[in-house]
């Protein structure tokens, strides 16, 4: 955006006037990408687009909480991340640590709930103590559930959910004859949590990337062209904004009168 484009844009606030509070999607999905991309445009370490990242996630995070959406979940680092240089893997693991731990009194405050959604086994010891922490703090909190995203990846939670029935069938506790829908959704990580209604891509990419595919079956995919370095509270009222004004029809015929 020029900086005219910019001075003709509805400032934040009145993009947040016009959107209905009582039209929200529940649970917002976001993957963050544009982090190396945003770093090479101005020749600096792809490190340096990470660390840019976290005053998105917490403008992300503040305007969905502030206007009631009630699940946010973050595309922090997925399984397939790990095949990116140690150098980086290891930065980004100590960033999140780093900044799970700063924001949480911050969250806490606010009423924010921190859960972890993905695979423990390879995350280092210090990070799965932060995050546990984190979900020891804010789990009684009232308000919005953050979920983040950490060696995550979509096949894996379907694959891990149909082991974990496998074994029932093993034991005998249960039928092959029982293997539903439902079945597989009450042993993914999160059953407890509802589905997203809106899945937000940064970066202008066309894919999801693995991202919760059981999850998103009937979401609403809304991707802008912003690296998420850039992305600011205007950019979730866009987002809400383009969510409202779609229909939702979940594979149904419309109707016309």
């Amino acid at each position: 955006m020029t900086q005219s484009d910019e001075a003709l844009a509805p400032t934040p606030e009145e993009l947040l006037a016009q959107i209905d509070l009582a039209r929200l999607p529940r649970h917002v999905a976001v993957i963050m990408d544009g982090n190396g991309r945003w770093a090479r445009a101005k020749g600096l370490p792809r490190v340096e687009g990470h660390r840019a990242s976290m005053q998105s996630i917490r403008e992300c995070v503040e305007a969905c909480n502030d206007i009631g959406v009630e699940f946010l979940t973050l595309y922090a680092f997925s399984t397939e991340n790990w095949s990116r240089p140690p150098d980086e893997v290891a930065a980004l693991m100590v960033l999140i640590d780093h900044s799970v731990r700063a924001q949480v009194p911050e969250l806490h405050e606010k009423g924010v709930q921190v859960k972890h959604l993905g695979r423990r086994e390879g995350l280092p010891e210090s990070l799965l103590n932060t995050l546990d922490e984190a979900a020891r703090k804010t789990g009684a909190n009232p308000g919005m559930v953050l979920q983040l995203a950490i060696n995550y990846g979509g096949r894996q939670e379907i694959a891990d959910a149909a082991r974990s029935f496998a074994r029932e069938v093993a034991s005998g506790a249960a039928s092959a004859d029982e293997l539903t829908e439902e079945a597989i959704a009450a042993r993914l990580y999160r059953p407890d949590v509802p589905d997203p209604d809106l899945l937000v891509r940064t970066g202008g990419e066309m894919r999801v990337s693995n991202y919760l595919l059981w999850e998103i079956a009937y979401a609403e995919i809304y991707v802008t062209p912003t690296l998420w370095p850039d992305f600011r509270k205007r950019h979730v009222y866009e987002a809400l904004l383009e969510y409202q004004g779609r229909q939702r029809r979940f594979g149904k015929v419309d109707h016309v009168a």
